[in-house]
This record gives structure tokens, sequence and C-alpha cells, in this order.
């Protein structure tokens, strides 16, 4: 199972001007964010202060990652990073030596 890190952020065009519709499509964001820590679909969630971005943490495969994505769809925008624990680096580092 791969693990990712998922730098988000919000499209800037669909972003209300009206404070209370902006706050009212942060809860939205915030309630599917919450379902999806609680579910274990996403390990780590936060957003970067005063900016409309943030990162998250998914395990899973390809599939998985890319489906559960596409539920926040078209709001948020997503670059992925597939990463290794230290544990799997030195696996790796022992493999290379032999």
């Amino acid at each position: 199972m791969g693990k990712y890190l998922l730098l988000w952020q919000l499209d800037p065009a669909r972003i209300p001007v009206d404070p209370k519709e902006r706050g009212a499509g942060w809860a939205a964001l915030l309630e599917m964010v919450k379902k999806d820590l609680e579910k274990g679909i996403l390990k780590n969630w936060g957003s970067f202060v005063a900016e409309s971005k943030g990162f998250g943490i998914m395990e899973g495969d390809e599939t998985e990652i890319a489906t559960n994505l596409q539920r926040y769809a078209p709001y948020v925008g997503f670059e992925t990073h597939s990463f290794m624990s230290a544990s799997e680096v030195e696996k790796m580092i022992k493999a290379l030596a032999g």
C-alpha cells in the first residue's frame, strides 16, 4: 500500500467573495475532511495559515487515491507525491549494498 503526500489548493475562481458564502464553503470542505479522517481514508490533514491551500496524507493504491480525490473536484486541486518511510528507505539502502 502506497503512502501519498497531497498538496491541495482551492480553485480561486470558485471561492466566493461574500464572507458568509466563503465560510459555508469552508465548512462543507471541513466536514468532508473530518469524515475522511474518521473513516481512515485520510491519515492527516492541515491547512496552511492564511492560505487557501494545505496538505493531506493518504494511504492506498493509485486507483483508491484518485477515486477519493475526485470527490473534492472541481473545488480543490491536488498535487500528489508518493513517499517512503525511514524503514522503507533503509530497506532500499540495504538492497543497494547487497
